[in-house]
């Protein structure tokens, strides 16, 4: 287990021990950094949000050749805060028949699991403080994309409880078609990371950065149909348009959360945005070189620059799909997802392994 957590300093089974016995030993600077490092991403994560629905109305808006929210404040920049004023005080009701244990569980599963989920991201370089390096990550493990597909997986259980729990028929099928939904894009999304995992011989997420110091060593040249498949996949595992089928709303009433308002609701809403944060970052991590750019090695700082622009890119994207393309149907969404992302996902495991064995040849790598 020790030899699973390092860097940044995650709370180890020895800090636990030391600290249940009274130990005079324990690193509080470890603790300390730790958590106002999580602090601090919660809160990054959570503004994130709302400025992200702000810029896809605003985006949605030029597309459609109108101004979008520009009313409140400057240039409409309190609209978030509006929103969320507006939620707070929406009526809480709660249907009579819903289980309510699940009921109120099924919101906190889903917001719990995005934040958890950027917890082995590496925003920038290492810094180092008072002589001490301390990394842009809250915890960097040896296996940390495994770490971040099991808790983006757990997700669709939050999803499942809240369509269950309503003791509504729509909700209920707009849960079981966002199962099915994640389950299917879940294996093409894992097979487009299995390229990189072969190139990098690694499973941290650092090393993976690491290795992409040049133009030519990002993971999206080496793996073009791997950066491809993520993407359509990424884009379904968070349920926005083109596949938006769990919350198709001329066919469910809203899907899975019909049944819930004011700020359960928000959560829901805050979790769709924080996870399509979470799929930009690992696309910008696995193949853009993550915070890899010019200059970094002399201002360090532009690391966190450059991260932050390349999620921004594909946040951009994300809104823009949702202008463009229209909901398609469920039977070829599924039909996308296992006859033709699968196939192209374990294509890009034979690509990739080709390419590892002709660099391995020349003595490229």
């Amino acid at each position: 287990m020790e030899t699973l957590v390092n860097g940044a300093g995650f709370l180890t089974p020895s800090f636990l021990v030391g600290a249940v016995l009274g130990a005079t030993s324990v690193d509080t600077f470890v603790v300390v950094e730790a958590i106002i490092y999580a602090a601090i991403l919660a809160l990054v994560l959570v503004t994130g949000f709302a400025y992200s629905t702000l810029l896809e109305r605003k985006l949605i808006g030029r597309f459609q050749d109108r101004y979008g929210p520009n009313r409140v404040g400057p240039f409409g920049l309190m609209q978030p805060a509006a929103d969320g004023v507006k939620l707070f005080f929406k009526e809480d009701v709660v249907p009579a028949t819903v289980d309510r244990p699940m009921y109120f569980l099924a919101p906190l599963i889903v917001v719990v699991t995005a934040l958890l989920a950027f917890a082995v991201i590496p925003i920038g370089p290492t810094f180092s403080i008072g002589g001490r390096p301390v990394e842009l990550a809250l915890m960097d493990v040896n296996v940390g994309i495994l770490f971040t597909l099991a808790i983006t997986s757990i997700t669709v259980y939050g999803i499942v409880l809240a369509g269950w729990s309503s003791n509504n028929k729509y909700s209920l099928l707009g849960g079981i078609r966002s199962a099915a939904q994640m389950i299917s894009y879940e294996l093409a999304l894992g097979l487009g990371l299995v390229g990189v995992l072969l190139l990098t011989g690694s499973l941290s997420l650092q090393d993976i950065v690491n290795q992409q110091d040049k133009i030519w060593t990002l993971n999206c040249f080496r793996t073009p149909i791997g950066f491809l498949v993520y993407l359509m996949a990424g884009i379904a595992e968070t349920n926005r348009a083109p596949f938006d089928l769990a919350e198709a709303e001329g066919e469910l009433g809203a899907g899975y959360h019909t049944e819930y308002v004011g700020m359960r609701f928000g959560m829901f809403f805050l979790a769709e945005y924080i996870n399509m944060i979470t799929v930009s970052a690992i696309a910008t991590t696995f193949f853009l070189g993550g915070w890899q750019g010019p200059w970094v090695g002399t201002i360090p700082i532009l690391g966190v620059v450059w991260f932050i622009l390349k999620v921004f890119l594909f946040m951009c994207g994300y809104m823009w799909l949702r202008a463009t393309l229209p909901r398609i149907r469920y039977d070829r969404l599924m039909r996308l997802g296992w006859l033709v992302l699968l196939p192209l996902g374990i294509l890009n495991v034979l690509w990739a392994s080709f390419f590892y064995a002709l660099w391995q040849t020349f003595g490229w790598v």
